[in-house]
């Protein structure tokens, strides 16, 4: 049990600006750490219906800001712990250089200009989204749980993507501590089932919230997993802790915008 409960506080430590006990980094409590990834999520999401549902139907904002606040609660949660990987990624995806000099660009720390454009997109596409959104309980609490959904299959892919390289940026470091101790024995096989039975659970969470809304927002989830696969392996050769948080935030605001549009659509 206290291995368990490190792994659990490993999980926000490295994840998250939430306050947390002090852990320390050892291969044995970081063992489970990534059955504990979406509860950081459960964080965002629980902050996320709050200012969407309950402040948003209670208090005289403007829907603009609203928006706004919306937008900056994951960073705030994490500290842009993935932003960051979005950027790298951007900057080495639009480099069209092959696969090693793509994996040097996720290790520079400079933020290049497509890095730039990247987030300056990306953040418009979020207040796009959630001013959609706001006035839609259905949505914002699909979207609520998406925060946790992306972690589930971000984590899948941690466990089960090959690794494209020994060192890096972002969570590379616990990336290969979890490689080496998830390597051919069962905290990997725990891990990864746990991570599934949490992705299919609130995929059935979202259908019953809303069934077409929850069934658009969870296919769009495993479609961007399916493309971050295939991209990562295509031009990387594996994963990376870049290129885990590059699919959270695509995974997230590709969510976001198909329930907002799903909105007009649906009566």
């Amino acid at each position: 049990m206290k291995s368990v409960w490190n792994s659990f506080k490993a999980a926000f430590a490295m994840f998250s600006k939430i306050p947390t006990p002090m852990v320390d980094w050892n291969k044995e409590n970081m063992k489970y750490m990534m059955c504990f990834f979406p509860f950081v999520g459960t964080a965002i999401g629980i902050l996320i219906w709050l200012v969407g549902c309950v402040l948003g139907s209670h208090a005289q904002m403007e829907p603009f800001f609203l928006a706004v606040i919306l937008t900056v609660i994951p960073v705030f949660v994490t500290g842009g712990i993935h932003v960051d990987g979005l950027l790298d990624t951007s900057d080495a995806l639009s480099s069209w250089q092959e696969r090693t000099r793509r994996l040097e660009i996720l290790k520079d720390s400079h933020a290049g200009a497509f890095a730039i454009i990247t987030a300056c997109v990306y953040f418009i596409l979020w207040l796009g989204a959630w001013s959609q959104l706001l006035g839609d309980h259905d949505g914002i609490c699909i979207m609520s749980i998406g925060f946790m959904m992306s972690r589930c299959l971000s984590g899948i892919g941690v466990i089960i993507f090959p690794k494209a390289r020994t060192d890096g940026t972002v969570a590379e470091p616990v990336l290969q501590a979890l490689r080496s101790e998830f390597s051919r024995n069962a905290s990997e096989i725990v891990a990864r089932n746990v991570l599934i039975v949490m992705l299919a659970a609130l995929a059935v969470l979202m259908i019953w919230i809303n069934p077409v809304k929850g069934a658009l927002a969870a296919v769009t989830a495993l479609l961007v997993f399916w493309w971050y696969h295939h991209m990562a392996m295509k031009y990387f050769g594996g994963t990376t802790g870049d290129l885990s948080g590059f699919f959270l935030c695509i995974c997230e605001v590709v969510m976001a915008l198909v329930l907002g549009i799903s909105g007009i659509v649906i009566l």
